[in-house]
């Protein structure tokens, strides 16, 4: 068929257990019509048949055990122990073993189904039981409370009556009241008259007597207006006395004064002239003053000189520490951005942060260089270009830590994952440094097609870092292109044959096929960076610090010179104000003589001037006292005067305090009858308003006997003319059922005061509250449930043997499948273990449950060990390496070739992640286990073998030449290619 238009897969498969030949399935499929074709030993047949066929003979393709290709070797070490229990039984264990530890965990499923409907029928059937019981009693308490609610009906229609009958009896009291206090009313205005007339009487007395005391008054007040005026010049007359003899005091005090001065005064001319004798010659002190003077403007100027340096050296002292104090900040800010990664790796990462923190405390231990995450120690040289980097080093990498030395990474990981349980990532760094290996391309050749860099110019990392990037990663030939590269990306993937590359926002990989030669390239979208975006340059933060140290020793050398200066001018000021001291003495030495002179001078003056002011004593003290003499004379004259105007002043003062006495005696009159009046209209006014309230309680008393009446009567139902009823006066109604449990009430029985019915109501309501949630259907109610109790207790008995019949099936079948399970497990281990001890490491494979009940939660646990100095550890997608998966998955499934009852197994490419120790050791063990006798048939596919691999004669090797170039197949000559095979092998140089 051609290949354009159609295919046909043909599979064969010799099966010798089957008597009627070998198996022939044909596929044909149709690309036009879109469809294929299924045939059995050449006949028509569906896919579902072939399907059944397949499965006959046990063949299992999505099984990770019988078909195992290399992008499922992670897949198998992320199966679950349950599912690889699951991928086993169907691979090696005989057919009913699958089938029946599904039934057991069916059956378990469903026992646990039946223990719950079991358990939750048995609590609801207590309840309803004990309901039951409950409701037994209350019955027989509903009849029991229906006679206290007649009984309360019965007091409610009588209460109406007596209210009525109370508020009746308090209207004819009121009544009665209000007649006496209305006469007591009138009985007390007509009392009030006389004290009317009187107390007006009064006040006309009392008004006349006021008006005559008012003109006494006016009288009294222009009497003692004169008074006041003489006494006023009196007084005086006084002071002018006062006055004379202080002034004449004034003049004797002068003049004592004068002759006290002037004594003073000439003693002191005395002793001046004394000193101004005895006062040195002061000619010869003008020299030292002007050599003085000299050494105080020289100490001047240095002084400045000092100052000016102080100032000089402060300024500088502050240019230093504002400079100190923004280098600080600025290495502060470095150290922030330190932090923020470090918090980035906290937060995603804890373990590796842990793991981080013990390393920086244990660098001791440590033999040869250790380098911290890649993540930390990278540091980008612009954080837009962090992208490339993060999108291309996997995060397992990005947290991992290089080492330089194997036993360190050992010693470190043994600490860490074996004794912390932390999950940590560690690599080797190569032996030989490939940080500065150049590009195979220079980047001028690239630059036309829009490439600005390699990822290794992108950041700096220290040397083991970018050795371990540079090569794993090759960060030194993938270069980082722009826009205008992904525009001519076909041309840039055809003429340069870069392998990966890196546009604005895209990340290019092209791969060359084994097969066809043929260029396959894939793209994918840059994610955004999280980590590396924080950028520190840290040989501007070394620059920092090298120039802090620079500036703490000049800021030192400054404070020095400081502490100098103060000293000298310090020095400078004592000195001056020594020579200042000097200067002083000096200067007061001279001018003594000539400060006396004047001195003199002056006294003399003064003592000419007080002799010269001169007073007569004798004529002052005549002239005062003919003064005060005169002035006693008309002093006199003024005192008969006041003395007539004081007796008139007295008798009027008497005539006023007669009237007074008479108009308080009339006020008194008055007050008495006044407030007798006021009590007598107090008591009216008590009087009348008790009258109106009597009449207002009448009147509200009235309604309400008209209200009570209506209501009482609603309650029996009677009309307005009908009487009470003969029933609600002779007896209660008898309660129904024949519950009685006293004899019938007569109505007049019934208590007469409402304090007693109240009694009795509050009583009967409480004792029928007790009687709370009785309704007339908890009679039918009981009666339903234990219907309803019976059909759940034989509703129970019949789970309950249901149960124990699930129970009884799942021992059996337990026993059927747990059995052979364990000891195909315990094989399986043995040849596991076996496997691991030929390559000097260590694995065991075992049946792992946390409950032998829990038949779903069953599974094989690997667990392998591949250094002396580590504990065995079960194998996960996370612990071991790609190279250790690879082994222990191999040798698992060699584990199980002996045993397996499957016709043939794949393997495909299982060895491209083994180093070539593991590689050699797991090709022997698989060409030993898969040439034995009655093993299924074994295919292993690869690209590549190892020189001097062991072979089998039981073994056959195919290739496959496949590609654009390959020649025709009906153009072969084998026996050719072998001879210029040989001419190539004789000519090579030994």
């Amino acid at each position: 068929m051609d290949g354009r238009c159609g295919a046909v897969v043909l599979l064969k498969a010799r099966n010798k257990f089957r008597n009627s030949g070998n198996l022939t399935i044909t596929r044909e499929i149709d690309v036009a019509k879109n469809q294929s074709s299924w045939f059995i030993n050449k006949k028509p047949t569906t896919q579902k048949v072939v399907e059944e066929q397949v499965a006959a003979l046990n063949i299992q393709v999505g099984n990770l055990c019988q078909f195992l290709p290399q992008d499922k070797v992670g897949e198998f070490a992320k199966l679950s122990k349950i599912e690889l229990l699951e991928a086993t039984e169907k691979s090696i264990g005989p057919p009913e073993m699958h089938r029946y530890h599904c039934e057991l965990k069916n059956f378990r499923e469903k026992e646990k189904q039946l223990e719950t409907s079991c358990k939750e029928k048995t609590e609801y059937l207590e309840k309803m039981i004990q309901r039951n019981e409950r409701y037994k009693q209350d019955v027989e308490r509903f009849y029991e409370r229906k006679r206290h609610l007649d009984l309360i009906e019965m007091l409610e229609a009588k209460r109406p009556w007596v209210e009525y009958e109370n508020v009746r009896q308090e209207y004819e009291e009121v009544k009665l009241a209000r007649d006496r206090v209305k006469e007591e009313v009138r009985k007390l205005k007509e009392g009030q008259i006389p004290m009317t007339r009187r107390i007006e009487e009064i006040e006309r007395q009392r008004h006349s007597l006021e008006a005559r005391i008012k003109e006494k008054a006016t009288d009294i007040k222009e009497t003692s207006q004169k008074c006041k005026q003489k006494q006023d010049i009196i007084e005086r007359k006084d002071k002018q006395i006062e006055e004379l003899q202080q002034a004449l005091t004034v003049k004797q005090n002068e003049e004592h004064d004068r002759q006290r001065r002037i004594s003073n005064t000439r003693k002191m001319i005395e002793d001046l002239q004394n000193e101004l004798k005895t006062a040195e010659n002061c000619e010869n002190l003008q020299p030292q003053i002007d050599a003085i003077t000299n050494d105080l403007r020289r100490i001047q100027d240095e002084k400045v000189s000092c100052e000016g340096e102080v100032i000089d050296k402060r300024g500088e002292k502050e240019t230093l520490e504002k400079e100190k104090k923004s280098v600080g900040d600025n290495i502060v800010r470095f150290d922030n951005l330190m932090n923020q990664k470090e918090d980035k790796l906290r937060q995603r990462y804890r373990d590796t942060y842990d793991a981080v923190l013990w390393l920086r405390n244990n660098r001791d231990k440590f033999k040869q260089r250790v380098c911290e995450p890649i993540m930390l120690t990278i540091n980008m040289k612009d954080n837009k270009n962090a992208k490339y980097i993060e999108n291309h080093i996997s995060s397992n990498d990005l947290r991992a830590f290089v080492f330089e030395s194997q036993e360190d990474m050992e010693v470190f990981l043994k600490e860490i994952r074996d004794n912390k349980k932390l999950r940590v990532n560690a690599v080797i760094a190569p032996k030989s440094s490939y940080a500065d290996k150049a590009p195979s391309r220079s980047l001028n050749d690239l630059k036309q097609y829009g490439f600005f860099s390699y990822l290794r110019e992108l950041f700096d990392a220290p040397d083991p870092v970018m050795s371990f990037l540079c090569c794993h990663y090759h960060i030194h030939e993938v270069p980082v292109g722009t826009e205008r590269t992904r525009e001519k990306i076909e041309r840039v993937i055809q003429e340069t044959r870069l392998k990966q590359m890196y546009t604005a926002e895209e990340k290019y990989v092209v791969k060359t096929s084994f097969y066809s030669n043929k260029v396959i390239s894939s793209n994918t979208s840059l994610k955004v960076a999280q980590f590396l975006t924080v950028t520190v340059d840290l040989e501007q933060r070394r620059h920092l610090e090298e120039q802090l140290k620079e500036i703490n020793r000049k800021l030192q050398a400054v404070e020095a010179g400081l502490i100098a200066l103060y000293e000298r001018n310090k020095h400078l000021e004592h000195k001056d104000n020594e020579l200042r001291q000097k200067k002083k003495e000096l200067l007061e030495r001279k001018t003594k003589k000539r400060q006396l002179e004047q001195k003199i001078s002056s006294k003399l003056g003064s003592l000419k001037m007080m002799e010269q002011d001169t007073c007569n004593l004798e004529e002052e003290e005549r002239k005062a006292s003919t003064k005060i003499k005169e002035i006693n004379v008309q002093k006199a004259k003024l005192v008969t005067e006041l003395t007539n105007f004081v007796k008139i002043c007295t008798s009027l003062h008497i005539q006023k305090v007669d009237l007074i006495l008479q108009n308080t005696t009339v006020i008194s009159e008055k007050n008495k009858l006044e407030s007798d009046y006021m009590a007598a209209s107090s008591q009216l006014r008590l009087t009348e308003q008790h009258f109106i309230e009597l009449d207002e309680s009448r009147q509200r008393l009235l309604q309400k006997c008209k209200e009570l009446m209506k209501r009482a009567r609603q309650v029996c139902n009677l009309g307005a003319e009908q009487t009470v009823p003969q029933e609600y006066q002779t007896q209660v109604p008898t309660i129904p059922n024949g519950h009685n449990s006293s004899p019938p009430m007569a109505f007049q029985d019934l208590p007469n005061t409402l304090d007693e019915i109240d009694a009795l109501l509050t009583e009967e309501r409480s004792r029928a509250s007790c009687f709370t949630g009785l309704n007339p259907t908890v009679v039918e109610e009981y009666t339903k449930r234990e219907e309803e109790i019976e059909q759940l207790t034989e509703e129970l008995k019949i789970k309950k043997v249901e149960l124990d019949k699930y129970r009884e099936n799942i021992s059996q079948v337990k026993e059927r499948w747990l059995n052979p399970l364990k000891e195909l497990v315990e094989k399986i281990n043995e040849k596991f273990s076996n496997f691991f001890s030929s390559m000097q490491c260590a694995g065991e494979v075992d049946l792992h449950t946390e409950n032998e009940e829990d038949y779903d939660k069953y599974g094989i646990r690997i667990r392998v060990k591949f250094r002396s100095s580590t504990q065995l550890h079960e194998l996960t997608p996370h612990h071991q390496s790609g190279g250790e998966r690879s082994v222990s998955t191999m040798l698992y499934l060699m584990a199980l070739q002996e045993l397996n009852r499957c016709p043939f197994r794949v393997v495909d490419e299982i060895n491209q992640g083994m180093d070539p120790i593991n590689e050699r050791r797991v090709f022997e063990m698989v060409v030993n286990t898969a040439c034995k006798e009655n093993t299924s048939q074994y295919f292993f596919i690869t690209p590549k073998l190892l020189q001097n691999l062991p072979y089998s004669e039981k073994m056959t090797v195919l290739f496959v030449y496949n590609g654009p170039h390959m020649l025709e197949p009906n153009r072969w000559n084998l026996k050719a290619f072998q001879r210029r095979r040989r001419r190539i092998t004789f000519t090579q140089p030994q």
